[in-house]
C-alpha cells in the first residue's frame, strides 16, 4: 500500500514549467491527451501556482465538466452563463476547464470570454479532432497546445519514491517494472499487482473507446472497432497502410472497406489511443505517404486488451522511445534511407537526432542491420543504437549505444 494518505499531487515539472511561461499571456492554453493521462492533475498543479503568485481564490473559476456538480453545463449558453455569474468586473479571472469537449459549442463560450472579460483560460480535452477543428476555426491563432503524455521513466521513478519511498531499486531494474506496467499515473500512485494493474487500464481503455470514439464518431459496429485496435496492437513497430488492415480481414473472411479502416483509425488517433508517425525519406529530404507506424499512448493498452506479449518486445521497446521523444517535443518520423530503415528521425528547433531501436544486438548481423543506416547518414547529428544490452557499451564509427533506461533518462541528446 502507498505510504501516503494525503492530497498532494506530485509536481510534474515539465508540464507545469510550460504552463507557467503562459500565464498571463493572451493565448487559450489546451492541455491534450488521453484520459487518465494526469490532465486535470497538471490543471490542479496549475492551480496551486496561481495561488501561490497571490491570485485570489475567488478570481479563480475551475469546472470539471465531468463531475455531476456541473452535469447541467452541458452547452455554451449555459457554460457562460454560469461563468459570468462568478465574474466581478473589472477584476481579471482564471478559467480553468477541464474536459472542454463535453459541452456542446464550447467554442463559442470561450470566444465570448475573450470577448466580454478580463481572462486567463486554460482548457483541458481528451479528443484531439474535435478540439483541433473547433480551435482552428473559431479560435485560430490564439491557442497553444500542450501535450499531456503518461508517466516518463523519469516521472515513474519519482512516482515510485514519492508514494512508496523506493529508492532501493536501481533503475535499470526498475524499467523492467516500467516495461509490464506502463505509466498510467494512477498506477503508481497504489500498489497494484501486475493483473490488477491492467484491469485498471482496461477500465480506462473501455471508456476511451466508448466515449471518444464510438460515441464521438458514431461508430456502430463496435466488435469491429475492437478488431482494427487488436490488429494495430499486434503490429506495434511494424509499417502498415490501411490496405493491409483491410486485407488481413479479408483473409479472415472477414470484410471491411478500406474508408472504414481509415475511419476507425482517425476515431482512434482523435482518442489519443494510438499515434501515427508517417514515414519520412533522407535522401529525397520528403514526407512518403505510404507504410506509416502506429505507435499507442500507453503500452500498458497493449497488455491489457492482450496480454504481456514477450514476442512484441522489440515493438514496445521502439513505442517507448517514440513517446520519450515526443515528451521531449520533437517531431517524430520514421526514416527510410534507400532500402535501409531508421526507427526514428526526430526534429526539434532546427536539431535532429537518429535513432535505431532494437531488443538484444545478439549477433553479428543484428549489429549490422541496426547500426549501417545510421552510419550510412553522413551528417554531425547525434545518432543512437537503443536496446537492453547492459554490457555492450560500444560506439561504432560516432554512432552510440546505449541502454534504453539510460536513453529514457537523458535530458539531452549530443
Amino acid at each position: 500500500m502507498s505510504k501516503r494518505t494525503d492530497m498532494d499531487i506530485l509536481r510534474r515539472d515539465n508540464y507545469l514549467n510550460q504552463l507557467s511561461g503562459f500565464i498571463d499571456k493572451p493565448l487559450i492554453k489546451i492541455l491534450t491527451g488521453i484520459r487518465r493521462s494526469g490532465k486535470s492533475s497538471v490543471l490542479m498543479l496549475l492551480k496551486q501556482e496561481l495561488l501561490s503568485k497571490g491570485i485570489n481564490q475567488e478570481n479563480i473559476i475551475h469546472i470539471n465538466l465531468e463531475s455531476m456538480q456541473y452535469a447541467d453545463l452541458d452547452e455554451a449558453r449555459k457554460l457562460y452563463a454560469f461563468v459570468n455569474q462568478q465574474i466581478e468586473r473589472p477584476q481579471k479571472y482564471y478559467i480553468l476547464l477541464d474536459e472542454i469537449q463535453e459541452v456542446r459549442n464550447w467554442e463559442k463560450a470561450i470566444n465570448s470570454f475573450l470577448v466580454d472579460f478580463d481572462v486567463d483560460i486554460y482548457l483541458t480535452g481528451s479528443n484531439s479532432h474535435l478540439l483541433s477543428s473547433e480551435l482552428a476555426t473559431y479560435l485560430a491563432g490564439r491557442y497553444i497546445e500542450i501535450p499531456i503524455y503518461t508517466l516518463s521513466f523519469s516521472e515513474y521513478l519519482q512516482f515510485r519514491k514519492y508514494y512508496f519511498q523506493e529508492d532501493s531499486k536501481t533503475y535499470k531494474t526498475a524499467f523492467l517494472s516500467y516495461l509490464r506496467l506502463g505509466g498510467f499515473p494512477v498506477i503508481h500512485t497504489a500498489d497494484y499487482t501486475e493483473d490488477t494493474a491492467y484491469k485498471v487500464v482496461y477500465d480506462i481503455y473501455s471508456s476511451v473507446i466508448l466515449r471518444d470514439t464510438v460515441q464521438r464518431f458514431k461508430i456502430r459496429d463496435v466488435e469491429l472497432l475492437e478488431r482494427v485496435v487488436k490488429y494495430v496492437f499486434d503490429n506495434i513497430g511494424n509499417s502498415f497502410s490501411g490496405k493491409n488492415v483491410a486485407d488481413y480481414f479479408k483473409s479472415q473472411q472477414r470484410k471491411i472497406d478500406l474508408n472504414t479502416v481509415y475511419n476507425y483509425l482517425y476515431a482512434l488517433e482523435g482518442a489519443f489511443i494510438i499515434y501515427r508517425i508517417p514515414r519520412y525519406d533522407v535522401k529525397g529530404k520528403e514526407l512518403l505517404k505510404t507504410q506509416e507506424k502506429f505507435f499507442v499512448s500507453d503500452t500498458s493498452l497493449i497488455y491489457s486488451v492482450m496480454g504481456y506479449r514477450d514476442r512484441i518486445i522489440a515493438g514496445i521497446l521502439e513505442n517507448m522511445v517514440m513517446l520519450e521523444l515526443k515528451r521531449k517535443g520533437f517531431t517524430v518520423y520514421i526514416g527510410k534511407l534507400a532500402d535501409k530503415e531508421i526507427d526514428f528521425i526526430a526534429e526539434k528547433s532546427g536539431n535532429k537526432i537518429y535513432v535505431q531501436v532494437t531488443y538484444k544486438l545478439e549477433s553479428e548481423s543484428t549489429i549490422t542491420r541496426e547500426f549501417d543506416p545510421l552510419i550510412a547518414i553522413r551528417d554531425q547529428y547525434p545518432k543512437y543504437v537503443v536496446s537492453m544490452d547492459e554490457q555492450w557499451k560500444e560506439s561504432v564509427e560516432g554512432v552510440r549505444h546505449i541502454h534504453i533506461s539510460d536513453f529514457l533518462l537523458m535530458e539531452t541528446y549530443t
